[in-house]
């Protein structure tokens, strides 16, 4: 929605929820929810046994969906970068700047309100764990407390360039021969937790799995060669550590007062989307980097035991931006009243209090690419209307001279709403228009020498073979 009118939804909004008793979706909680937020990398849905995977198994994470809610359709960025800015800032990318992995300066403290800004002054202390590399500065600059941080995307060992070293609250800090990044991560996570166990907190935990570089794990079996098999390998150990994290909460007595999401960034990347089927040899309309169902849908759940409805699946529509104000009104923080934000907060269903869902579409952006897609279509920057009844799985273009009533009150219907948000009279990409990073054969050729050395035994890790897919952070 343009400024205007996104103010006055959020000012009836607050109304309603008042009269109705909702101001508070925290009522008789007796103290401050704890936060954890895991963001796992290039995980399309197609990679959890939840969602109906036919080739992973990913057992802790179907446990934390059953004890909490399920979202079928929740939306994210296409892109790594876009995504993240959606999710910490809840505006969307002709908002703010950023609408591709290259667009990070645009964001900057002065203009912009992440999370955990509106969190601390509600009593939070917040850490940033992992990935960060698109978004500018560094995490304490947008109010976290702590953060470790890596370099890039998908880094795991120190064989990888990249990953020679990573930054702990600002000093860099060697990656050793042996040592496995995702476990330092996930080391900092708890630590955190078990120092600040005694006060509520936010933890933005964004996983490196299971980005490439696809590297074998700690738990592969010793000579696996198929690339696939690794790649079910990182989405075990990414299941794994969820497990081993909520058995920590539970050791803790944190649990029951813990709010833990679990969500993808994006879609499932190119090298390995076709063999992420689903519901028995189903494939996925698209993938990571496309505005196909495939680019933008993740998986994602939220638990909280005794608050969230316990194994409840959802079809409505959500957004990243919409964990906003969600979290906000959790927590009682306040959203300074000048800034616009485009998520709509949805605490009363996400505790089970309303199944009046503040969304019947969703708009998805990268780069100079946009649509606003509805129960049943689809319409992109173009004017192509595309039918969504059989997604995720086929969106076939309709004609533009249908007869189809129904397709023509859609087309008028999500025109209508892409006016008034109007996109392009936003901030416009300011790369190529795809969103992706311009370098993009500089990267390809890095890639090509590295396996280059592959072939010539310098390095034994295993490269992931799809070479259009690391340009796409």
């Amino acid at each position: 929605m343009k400024p205007a009118g996104r103010t006055l939804w959020v000012t009836m909004t607050a109304v309603v929820l008042t009269v109705f008793g909702l101001s508070s979706a925290t009522a008789g909680v007796t103290s401050k929810p704890n936060i954890i937020f895991i963001l796992a990398d290039d995980l399309g849905i197609g990679s959890l046994s939840c969602y109906g995977a036919d080739h992973f198994q990913t057992p802790n994470i179907d446990k934390l969906a059953q004890s909490g809610m399920r979202f079928e359709h929740c939306y994210a960025a296409p892109l790594c970068g876009p995504s993240r800015a959606l999710l910490m800032t809840g505006r969307y990318a002709f908002h703010t700047g950023m609408t591709g992995n290259d667009s990070g300066p645009l964001l900057k403290p002065g203009k912009e309100t992440m999370m955990p800004t509106i969190l601390k002054p509600a009593g939070y202390v917040t850490a940033m764990v992992g990935k960060w590399s698109q978004l500018p500065l560094q995490p304490s600059d947008w109010g976290f407390d702590e953060y470790l941080r890596f370099k890039g995307s998908g880094d795991y060992w120190n064989t990888q360039e990249r990953a020679k070293s990573y930054t702990v609250n600002g000093k860099e800090t060697p990656l050793r021969d042996g040592e496995y990044l995702p476990d330092k991560m996930q080391t900092f996570v708890v630590d955190f937790i078990n120092h600040h166990k005694e006060q509520p907190f936010y933890v933005y935990y964004a996983m490196s799995h299971v980005h490439e570089d696809i590297l074998p794990t700690p738990d592969t079996v010793p000579g696996t060669t198929n690339q696939f098999n690794i790649y079910q390998d990182n989405v075990t150990y990414m299941d794994k550590l969820v497990g081993k994290l909520l058995a920590e909460l539970d050791r803790l007595k944190l649990r029951d007062n813990t709010l833990i999401v679990f969500a993808g960034d994006n879609g499932t990347a190119p090298g390995y989307a076709a063999q992420c089927t689903i519901n028995g040899g189903k494939s996925i309309s698209g993938h990571k980097g496309t505005m196909l169902e495939g680019g933008a849908l993740v998986p994602c759940m939220a638990s909280w035991p005794g608050r969230t409805p316990a194994g409840k699946v959802t079809e409505n529509f959500i957004s990243m931006a919409d964990f906003f104000p969600t979290f906000a009104e959790i927590t009682g923080a306040k959203i300074p009243s000048k800034l616009v934000i485009d998520g709509r907060g949805f605490a009363p269903q996400l505790l089970g209090r309303s199944e009046v869902w503040p969304r019947d579409w969703i708009f998805v952006e990268l780069g100079r690419h946009w649509y606003d897609r509805e129960r049943g279509w689809k319409l992109n920057e173009a004017s192509e209307l595309l039918d969504m009844q059989n997604a995720p799985y086929t969106e076939p273009l309709v004609a533009s001279n249908t007869q189809d009533q129904a397709a023509i009150a859609a087309r008028a219907h999500l025109q209508a709403i892409l006016d008034q948000l109007d996109p392009a009279g936003g901030i416009m990409d300011p790369g190529d228009g795809s969103g992706k990073h311009a370098n993009r054969e500089d990267k390809k050729a890095a890639k090509k020498a590295a396996r280059q050395k592959l072939k010539d035994g310098q390095n034994k890790q295993i490269l992931d073979s799809e070479t259009t897919n690391g340009p796409n952070d």
